[in-house]
């Protein structure tokens, strides 16, 4: 089997704390990555991954659709759709310039895969900040898009169940999952394929956009929607390839 190799984008941020004691206060700043554990199961697994961070997109996302294409699969965690359209370029400067997401969306209809993960910042997302309705992602994704905030937040857990037991994504992972702390609600698109349901909400969705094949998953790969309970399950690291394999395979 040929090696996948895929472009993995998100999952990073930075936190700015206000640290105040009495009459005198000071700040501290950190970056953190989320995926950091995902992506060693995956290149564990066989997958060949280029990871780029959040704040990196303005200066490395690919501007062409032939750099896209060294690439058999996307995938966007946690990103908001403004990190890829208002770039610096056109922002401060004026200058026009591609469309990332137009670029992923042609990627998408010669062949690629695509799979969004859930998150505060994938989907509609918190405040409906995330807003990839609008945009081309909005056109690949096998699920329709609400148009505002859409999450679910469950802090008593909730645990998923598997409708399609023998497909090959989900195949002796059993169809009761570990709970999950919430999730980005979605609709299925006529002629995609529901995999794994979470209380009467869609959780994975397969489809197809043209040539290409896409995918959503509809809570974080990491905590905190991804429990502890999540990454620690056994059948994590076989979830993750499978999709991948899934949506790399034409």
């Amino acid at each position: 089997m040929n090696v996948m190799k895929i472009l993995f984008v998100g999952e990073s941020w930075v936190v700015h704390m206000i640290h105040t004691k009495g009459y005198d206060s000071f700040t501290s700043t950190k970056y953190e990555e989320g995926a950091t554990y995902l992506l060693e199961c995956l290149r564990s697994g066989g997958v060949e991954v280029d990871y780029m961070p959040s704040h990196e997109v303005q200066i490395r996302f690919p501007k062409r659709l032939e750099d896209l294409k060294v690439y058999d699969a996307i995938v966007l965690s946690d990103i908001g759709s403004n990190t890829f359209l208002l770039q610096n370029e056109t922002f401060y400067q004026m200058n026009i310039v591609p469309n990332p997401l137009e670029l992923i969306k042609q990627f998408v209809a010669e062949g690629g895969g695509f799979l969004m993960i859930g998150g505060y910042l994938s989907f509609t997302g918190i405040d409906a900040k995330a807003r990839y309705k609008m945009t081309p992602i909005g056109d690949i994704l096998p699920v329709e898009l609400l148009d505002y905030d859409d999450r679910i937040e469950v802090p008593q857990g909730v645990s998923p169940t598997s409708v399609i037991n023998q497909h090959p994504i989900v195949a002796g992972l059993g169809t009761e999952w570990p709970r999950f702390l919430g999730y980005n609600r979605f609709q299925v698109k006529a002629g995609a394929e529901e995999i794994v349901k979470i209380d009467s909400d869609p959780f994975l969705v397969v489809g197809n956009y043209k040539e290409g094949k896409t995918a959503a998953f509809a809570s974080d790969c990491s905590p905190h929607w991804g429990s502890l309970e999540f990454t620690g399950w056994e059948g994590y690291q076989q979830l993750w390839v499978n999709l991948i394999r899934h949506i790399c395979t034409k």
